[in-house]
C-alpha cells in the first residue's frame, strides 16, 4: 500500500516532477549527502525521492512521533539511501533517529521544526554542514533565535517564509487538514458548534476559515491587536480565552506558543469539549496538568482520549496533543505540499549552488525562485496571466 500512496502523490504533483523532469539529466545534486526531518508520509516521500533522482543520497527520519505511515516508511527505504522513522516512537527513539540520520554525514539539511538542526549544533557536527532548509514557522522562530543568539553555524533558508509556501500551505494547507483530521477523529457535526481558533497567524486563518465553511460559530483568541482587529473585520467573535474557554465546543490551538490551553481554561470547558493541536510542536495544550486533573483516562476513538473530571466533565483531547492534520489524518493536501515542496527542492538547490557564499544566518529564498514555484503551478493548471507593459512598469519605478 505504501508504494500506491506514493504513486497517488506522484501523479499529482506536477510543479515538483516538473522541476525534476527538467534537471534530471544533470543531476545537479551528484554527491550530495542530504538529511531529511520531516513527516513521513507519501508526499514527503515524493520530495525525498526527487532529491535521489536529481543525485543526492537521502537519510530521513519524521518530525513527529507519530506522524510517519508505516507503510509508506517501509515503501520509501526501497527507494533512498536510508530510512530511520516508524509511527509511535517513544522521544528517546526519536532523538535517536535523528542522530542517526546525522551519523550519515548529511552535507545539507531539510527540516520541519528545527530539530535535526538543533542537534547538530549539540552534536557538535554543525560545522561540516553547508546549509539547512526550514518548513515551518516554529522552526523558523527557533532558528531566529540561535542567529540573535550568536550560535547558528550555518546558513538557513526560511522556506516557510517564502510567498509561495506561507500563503498556500499555511492558510488552504492547514485549513483543510486540520479540520480534515479532527473530523476523522470525532465524526461530530462542525455545523451550529462553536469552534476557538486561538492564534490568527496564517494557519489559524485558513483553519478559521474552513471551520466557518462547514457551519461552525468562529471565535478566535489572540494576543495580538492587529491580528485581533483582523479577525473581528473579517467576521469572526475575538474575545480572550477565560471566555472562550466557557462556551466553546471545539478548540484548536494554532499559535507555536507554550501553554495555550491550561488548568485555568479546563476547568471551565463544557462537558464533552474537544481539545485540537495544529501547531509544530505538542506544547500547546497543557497535557501534563489535564491528566494530572483527571480521574481516569481512556482511548474512546482511534486518536481521541477521554479524561474524566471530577465533576463528571469530560473533555476529550485528539492525537495526544500532537499535530492534529498528520496524527489523524495524512496531512496538508497533495496539490499544496507539490508547491511547498518544489520551494523546498529549490531551497536545496540554491545553497548547493552558492556554498561558502552565504553567511551564517536565516536567509529568504530569493524572490525570482519563489516567483518561479507560483508561475509554474498556474501553468500545470492551464492558466494565463498578463505581464506589465514597459509604460506600465516605467510607470510604477517613476516619481513624476
Amino acid at each position: 500500500m505504501g508504494h500506491r500512496k506514493i504513486e497517488w502523490a506522484l501523479a499529482r504533483m506536477r510543479v515538483l516532477s516538473s522541476l525534476v523532469s527538467e534537471m534530471e539529466r544533470e543531476r545537479p545534486l551528484e554527491g550530495v549527502a542530504v538529511g531529511m526531518s520531516l513527516h513521513l508520509e507519501a508526499k514527503t516521500a515524493v520530495l525525498a525521492m526527487s532529491l535521489e533522482r536529481l543525485g543526492a543520497r537521502v537519510s530521513i527520519t519524521s518530525s513527529n512521533p507519530l506522524s510517519t505511515q508505516d507503510d509508506v516508511a517501509a515503501a520509501l527505504s526501497e527507494l533512498v539511501h536510508r530510512v530511520y522513522a516508524w509511527r509511535g516512537e517513544s522521544e528517546e527513539e526519536y532523538e535517536e533517529n535523528h542522530r542517526r540520520v546525522l551519523m550519515d554525514s548529511p552535507q545539507i539539511l531539510v527540516d520541519d521544526g528545527a530539530d535535526l538542526s538543533v542537534m547538530a549544533h549539540s552534536m557538535g557536527v554543525a560545522d561540516r554542514i553547508y546549509g539547512a532548509t526550514e518548513e515551518t514557522t516554529t522552526g523558523v522562530m527557533r532558528f531566529r533565535a540561535m542567529e540573535r543568539e550568536g550560535v547558528l553555524r550555518f546558513p538557513v533558508i526560511a522556506v516557510n517564509d517564502a510567498r509561495s509556501k506561507h500563503l498556500y500551505d499555511n492558510r488552504f494547507g492547514s485549513g483543510q487538514s486540520v479540520v480534515d483530521g479532527i473530523l476523522r477523529a470525532t465524526n461530530v457535526q462542525l455545523g451550529g458548534k462553536r469552534a476557538v481558533v486561538l492564534g490568527y497567524g496564517w494557519v489559524g486563518k485558513g483553519v478559521a476559515e474552513r471551520l466557518r465553511g462547514m457551519g461552525a460559530r468562529v471565535i478566535v483568541v489572540e494576543v495580538d491587536p492587529f491580528k485581533a482587529l483582523e479577525a473581528y473585520m473579517d467576521g469572526y467573535e475575538v474575545m480572550g480565552s477565560m471566555d472562550a474557554a466557557r462556551v466553546g465546543d471545539i478548540f484548536v490551538t494554532c499559535t507555536g506558543n507554550v501553554n495555550v490551553l491550561t488548568e485555568r481554561h479546563f476547568r471551565v470547558m463544557k462537558d464533552g469539549a474537544i481539545l485540537a493541536n495544529a501547531g509544530h510542536f505538542d506544547v500547546e495544550v497543557d497535557v501534563r496538568s489535564l491528566r494530572a486533573m483527571a480521574t481516569s483516562e481512556e482511548e474512546v476513538r482511534p486518536n481521541v482520549r477521554q479524561f474524566l473530571m471530577p465533576d463528571g466533565r469530560r473533555l476529550y483531547l485528539i492525537g495526544e496533543g500532537r499535530l492534529v492534520n498528520l496524527v489523524a489524518a495524512d496531512g496538508h493536501p497533495i496539490e499544496v505540499m507539490d508547491m511547498s515542496f518544489a520551494t523546498q527542492l529549490l531551497a536545496v538547490l540554491y545553497l548547493v549552488r552558492n556554498r561558502g557564499k552565504l553567511e551564517r544566518r536565516v536567509h529568504l529564498l530569493p524572490e525570482e525562485l519563489d516567483e518561479e514555484v507560483a508561475r509554474r503551478k498556474l501553468a500545470v493548471e492551464g492558466i494565463t496571466i498578463d505581464s506589465l507593459t514597459e509604460e506600465q512598469r516605467r510607470y510604477l519605478e517613476s516619481w513624476r
